[in-house]
């Protein structure tokens, strides 16, 4: 209940930083988005919460382990679906950006037809490379080998389901109907909510049964986004044809994609093996954990940013250049002070938290979530910076040298790992590599369009920082004689409240303090 409470205060937030982001023609387009992603979020993460404390009890922490690092083992095969995703999301914003709806139509139909070979591709490699990677390496219980394998076809399958998806979904956001995730988002709560209810009825084998209705639940959703895609979108509906130019077009782009997706790979499941390699099943299940607690974290950030996405390419499309470095500024700026007026009392209150929601808590779960939420925060200023370079297109070197150094994540922390350091180092060496690749960006989009390295520490990093040093301090509050659930509160509280003052004397600018001062009056009906 607390939580809840304290995440709604965060998404009243995030509303009214909507307003102070956009123009004015595109205010009530993009907060209405904004909204339906909130509320889509909001539901997920109720349903996420209470379920992942469900299976952990039912699963127990070996068996969540293994499924852990089960699906991270098929998940490191889709890093070309990954790249992928940014290659259709771009190219359909382009084109819409441009009007032209057969040039949307062609893009849609090839992006299917590539994802279907993708998903070949998935269940090929995870079928041979996988599965021997798997019986070889992975440490998991002898007495479990039959079970592990189950799942890992499931998860196969399950992983294939969301590769299809991904022109659908691409093709949502490309249209900006962010309506359909808060449907969608009801139907799939409450099939996890079922899953969670026929996992306490079974009297087999529950960790098989998991990944079976995992599958069935992604095989329903996948189904909705068809169906509504082909009756919303003209240009949604799908036809097989061969047009080699798009189509090297398409992977041409994604090919550069490619880097950073298997980057990316490397530095969330390549890690997750990692661990399991030197440490077992019972870290990869603390990992599992944080990683649950980072997405739900990260997703006020993520819905933030995706209502923006298109405008910033789009804006990009249309050569207004001072809209377009507005935006990117801006969305950079807003998006670290919500997630920092949010993240700040789970930073705190990490370890009262875990054991409200978990009741058991595994060994080094805690320090993981931290790590996670100081990650986090350095992604949310980097997010706006990424899609800036995808919305020129010239992405060739700027995927080699960020790929480069994200991988690096991986060899570093092997030898960390080598010599006896702790499963937190490998978390540490990614938030020091993210620190720097933050600066590589800067100079990198300075060379790509004349990007104001000196704005930008201005602006979003030099306020970024006095909001931090201002706020930072109530970790050191005596607050030990307090009950967990209502530190949590206090802090919730306190954070919203705080951030919200030191952000708007020192994180805004004159301009930007009077528009929000008029839309907290049309907010509170001071004025019709």
């Amino acid at each position: 209940m607390c939580l809840s409470r304290w995440y709604i205060g965060g998404v009243s937030v995030s509303y009214v930083l909507i307003f102070m982001s956009a123009t004015s023609e595109n205010n009530k387009r993009i907060a209405k988005n904004t909204l339906f992603l909130y509320v889509r979020m909001l539901l997920i993460m109720g349903v996420t919460l209470y379920t992942s404390r469900v299976v952990l009890q039912m699963l127990g922490v070996e068996d969540y382990g293994i499924y852990n690092v089960v699906g991270g083992i098929v998940v490191l095969f889709t890093f070309v679906n990954n790249a992928m995703v940014t290659s259709t999301q771009r190219f359909l914003n382009y084109e819409l950006g441009h009007g032209d709806s057969e040039a949307v139509r062609r893009v849609f139909s090839a992006s299917v037809t590539i994802h279907l070979g993708i998903a070949l591709l998935t269940f090929v490699l995870a079928e041979t490379v996988g599965l021997w990677f798997l019986e070889h390496y992975i440490q998991y219980p002898s007495d479990r080998e039959w079970a592990v394998t189950l799942t890992y076809q499931f998860t196969i399958l399950s992983t294939c389901i969301n590769v299809v998806r991904t022109p659908y979904n691409a093709a949502i956001i490309a249209h900006e109907r962010m309506s359909f995730y808060a449907y969608s988002s009801v139907i799939e709560a409450v099939l996890r909510l079922l899953i969670v209810y026929l996992l306490a009825l079974a009297s087999w084998d529950r960790l098989i049964f998991y990944g079976f209705l995992m599958f069935v639940v992604l095989a329903l959703v996948l189904a909705c986004y068809y169906l509504y895609c082909r009756r919303s979108f003209a240009v949604c509906h799908y036809h097989f044809f061969w047009d080699k130019g798009l189509f090297c077009e398409l992977l041409g782009f994604s090919g550069w994609s490619l880097f950073g997706g298997i980057a990316n790979m490397g530095a969330s499941q390549g890690l997750n093996i990692l661990l399991n390699l030197f440490f077992g099943v019972t870290v990869n299940a603390a990992m599992g954990i944080a990683n649950q607690v980072q997405t739900a974290v990260y997703s006020f950030v993520s819905n933030f940013q995706t209502a923006f996405n298109p405008q910033i390419v789009k804006s990009y499309v249309s050569g207004d250049r001072c809209y377009f470095i507005d935006l990117i500024m801006r969305t950079s700026k807003y998006s670290y002070f919500l997630l920092f007026a949010i993240s700040l009392p789970l930073y705190i209150c990490c370890e009262e938290v875990l054991s409200l929601w978990l009741g058991e808590v595994p060994a080094h779960t805690v320090s993981f979530c931290r790590l996670m939420i100081l990650l986090s925060l350095l992604d949310a200023l980097q997010g706006p910076l990424w899609v800036s370079v995808q919305a020129t297109g010239k992405i060739r070197d700027y995927q080699i040298l960020m790929s480069v150094m994200i991988l690096a994540n991986l060899p570093v922390s092997y030898l960390f790992l080598r010599i006896g350091y702790v499963p937190e180092v490998v978390l540490e060496i990614r938030c020091i590599l993210s620190i720097l690749i933050l600066w590589v960006r800067l100079w990198y989009l300075k060379r790509l369009y004349a990007f104001s390295i000196k704005r930008y520490l201005r602006e979003v990093l030099g306020r970024v920082i006095v909001v931090t040093a201002f706020v930072f301090p109530i970790v050191y509050l005596p607050l030990e004689m307090i009950g967990d659930e209502e530190k949590i509160i206090f802090l919730g509280i306190l954070s919203l409240v705080l951030n919200f003052l030191v952000m708007y004397c020192f994180g805004l600018d004159r301009r930007e303090r009077e528009i929000l001062i008029v839309q907290l009056r049309k907010i509170c009906g001071i004025y019709k």
